[in-house]
């Protein structure tokens, strides 16, 4: 059986309703298409996507069960047009002139700068607020950076976005949480986080990661948990030493707790 189409030959219509017409479907599976599956995984919209593909791709596209099709996508950024898989586009390094320019030597020299990237919208989550504001207490954050770049295409961008950033020390925090779906962060989105952190380790920052609520650890400095409590915090801070060394640690740390 196709991981994509279901058994050869056979009109198959999937839970989300796309695939074949009601009236010919011989198999209803009861269960998200591949591609709106993909979609879920990856925090994305059929809609996001649609505005993403050339102009003869929108209407195949929106009824596409297939993440390993290919289409015609026009580069977000304004560059020439590309063909690229579904899945590719969604989780791929984007088009070949932004791979190219992440590479480029100039790139390459801004690798590792953080920087504030004017207008950048980023969910967050009341358990991401309250991991800055209890690490907030204990050491100074910075406010004024929320983008890295890094020395290769991530999502066809040039840079990352952690949820925390500690210039001084070159390390990135990341809060993962399954949601209420059970499905962020395993899976493709698993393989992604993976992706972001061996970006930013050689651009030469390192990442800590506080997985929650059931997740397995994610490479050298994670801190498994069922949430964000002062235990996790001081879990934090151990490793900020165990990577950098307590006395740049200590130069951050606030004296007085009123900040």
């Amino acid at each position: 059986m196709d991981e994509d189409s279901g058994a050869a030959g056979v009109a198959v219509r999937f839970r989300c309703g796309h695939g074949a017409d009601a009236a010919e479907a011989r198999i209803t599976l009861q269960r998200a298409c591949p591609l709106c599956m993909l979609l879920g995984e990856t925090k994305r919209s059929r809609e996001e996507l649609l505005r993403r593909a050339a102009p003869a791709g929108p209407a195949a596209l929106a009824q596409e069960t297939r993440i390993g099709a290919s289409y015609e996508w026009i580069c977000t950024r304004g560059h020439s047009r590309y063909e690229a898989t579904v899945r590719q586009a969604l989780t791929g390094p984007g088009c070949p002139k932004c791979q190219k320019n992440a590479q480029a030597p100039a790139a390459r020299h801004e690798g590792g700068v953080p920087f504030m990237k004017p207008g950048l919208k980023t969910r967050t989550s009341q358990a991401e607020q309250k991991l800055r504001m209890l690490l907030g207490e204990r050491i100074r954050l910075p406010h004024r950076v929320n983008a890295i770049r890094i020395n290769r295409s991530f999502y066809g961008k040039p840079e990352v976005w952690p949820d925390i950033i500690i210039p001084g020390l070159l390390v990135a925090i990341e809060y993962d949480s399954p949601g209420r779906e059970r499905t962020a962060h395993r899976g493709l989105k698993e393989a992604s986080d993976r992706e972001k952190d061996a970006a930013l380790a050689e651009v030469g920052w390192a990442v800590i990661r506080v997985r929650a609520d059931g997740l397995e650890p994610l490479g050298p400095y994670s801190i498994a948990c069922a949430g964000v409590t002062a235990l996790v915090i001081d879990e934090v801070l151990r490793l900020l030493v165990l990577i950098r060394g307590e006395e740049a640690v200590a130069a951050l740390m606030r004296t007085d707790p009123s900040g």
